[in-house]
């Protein structure tokens, strides 16, 4: 935990850094840096609906940001995450509308499992790809996800969709009666909460993949540290050549890597399909797939890490519309350039180990 911690402090560091130059930039257009980081924390953290569209929001770039740093953890970078929960969306809901009439607690079970299989074989085949054939990951998830969703927007448009809906999106799998949701889907945390006499509010979209995203954080950890098949992808990682004359088989590790990250990237669409809109709605990503990257880089591609920065990107985005409609010249795209610094500054967290390296030496 101490090493843990020690890791993160630099990711921290350009974390704070990131906040100052937002703020030097909010003043340069002519508002108030602290006005904007009050409606930052209060938007995000200082309600009860605050904090649940926080934690909604974060609970995709959980998924996606394990997604990233197990693949990462064998020495590959999956670009291909926002791909694979499209796909394992639409396998989401697809399982609802092919058993009509089903039992919902089976259907919503074969739908998760629909969701994670999908997910795992659309990054499996670039896996297979690179271990076969040297193919770079790189490449092939950047048109597996041109395929995903071409393929996707198809069957949506002449299949699965109501005729005359202009959204392209299919048709629902469960709906709200009398309060109460009938079809295939996973409690909201409204619900759960209910009967131990917790109030929590309905209308917020908080739901079980929340609880399942934190689970899959400490699977993740469990797997990779603590059992041998994650040491094996470790070291394939940190040192191929080393750890195949151990005897530790490259390919396997790498289609193993693959499959486990688009799992986990598959998760997201049991979070919007099962517990939100009841139906595969085709925009609904907000390039979770690629924001997913820079969670996993400011992590530190380690679970708590993850979390904790997926919590702050989840902020990020519910206090961009409070930013925007409560200032006068800071809008809500301030946001995604405070991310972009973020990521910047913790790729360049040399300069903060150099600078604290030196000034523990007493050079500065």
């Amino acid at each position: 935990m101490k090493g843990l911690l020690r890791e993160l402090l630099f990711p921290l560091i350009a974390v704070v850094a990131a906040f100052l130059v937002g703020g030097v930039i909010v003043w340069m257009v002519g508002d108030s840096p602290l006005l904007v980081y009050e409606l930052f924390f209060t938007s995000a953290f200082g309600s009860i609906d605050g904090i649940g569209y926080t934690l909604f929001y974060a609970t995709p770039l959980i998924f996606t940001g394990l997604a990233v740093a197990v693949a990462f953890k064998c020495g590959l970078l999956n670009i291909g995450a926002e791909g694979q929960l499209i796909a394992a969306a639409f396998a989401t809901a697809w399982v609802g509308l092919v058993l009509p009439g089903w039992p919902s607690l089976g259907v919503t079970l074969l739908a998760m499992i629909a969701a994670i299989v999908v997910g795992g074989v659309w990054a499996g085949i670039p896996g297979v790809l690179k271990a076969r054939f040297g193919a770079h990951e790189v490449i092939t998830t950047i048109m597996m996800n041109f395929i995903a969703a071409g393929l996707v927007s198809y069957l949506t448009q002449y299949h699965y969709r109501k005729q005359g809906d202009p959204i392209l999106e299919t048709l629902p799998i469960a709906e709200k009666v009398n309060g109460s949701i009938v079809g295939p889907h996973i409690p909201r945390v409204s619900a759960m909460l209910a009967p131990l006499g917790i109030s929590f509010p309905d209308r917020l979209p908080l739901n079980l993949a929340f609880l399942f995203a934190l689970a899959a954080c400490a699977v993740v950890y469990v797997f990779l540290w603590k059992t041998k098949w994650g040491y094996e992808l470790r070291a394939v990682g940190a040192n191929p050549s080393a750890a195949e004359y151990g005897g530790i088989s490259i390919a396997r590790n790498m289609v193993i890597a693959m499959f486990i990250s688009g799992m986990l990237a598959g998760l997201v669409g049991i979070n919007d399909v099962l517990g939100y809109r009841y139906r595969y709605y085709h925009n609904f990503s907000a390039n979770y797939g690629f924001t997913g990257i820079a969670v996993a880089l400011l992590g530190r591609n380690h679970p708590l890490g993850v979390l904790l920065a997926a919590i702050l990107f989840g902020a990020l985005i519910r206090s961009g519309l409070f930013i925007d409609i409560f200032t006068d010249n800071v809008s809500k795209d301030w946001v995604v350039i405070l991310q972009a610094i973020i990521i910047l500054f913790v790729a360049c967290e040399g300069l903060f180990r150099g600078g604290a390296k030196r000034l523990i030496q007493g050079k500065v």
